[in-house]
């Protein structure tokens, strides 16, 4: 519980949840939106995914991270508040809205060499 407690307590750890919402995103994404560096982002994924809060997916040199719903009730509930109140933030809008910017651009993929495009989650039933 603990562990699930502080990952949510970070800012970085929030903008990345904000940014995956209901979808799945590469971490060149992350990198691209947040303008930190790979190892910084890739570190704070670990700590969500640790704390049973994302799962990964490789693709190729590709990594890709959505969210899952915890198997605790309480937790779970927290995490869908959590959510929900991050799509108020205006910093939280601001970070989505440069994401519809940045990777849905033809642009984008063709710079990346294969980047992958996000593909959509359900978290219901997780």
């Amino acid at each position: 519980m603990e562990r699930f407690f502080q990952a949510l307590g970070d800012k970085t750890r929030l903008r990345l949840l904000n940014l995956m919402g209901d979808q799945e995103i590469c971490v060149c994404y992350f990198v691209e939106i947040l303008e930190q560096g790979q190892p910084k982002i890739s570190r704070h994924l670990a700590y969500l995914r640790r704390a049973g809060i994302v799962e990964a997916r490789r693709d190729g040199k590709w990594m890709h991270y959505r969210i899952v719903m915890p198997p605790n009730i309480g937790a779970s509930h927290v995490l869908r508040q959590t959510l929900d109140w991050l799509k108020e933030e205006r910093s939280m809008q601001s970070d989505r809205s440069r994401f519809s910017k940045v990777c849905c651009t033809p642009e984008k993929f063709s710079s990346l060499q294969g980047a992958p495009h996000p593909l959509p989650v359900t978290l219901e039933g997780r």
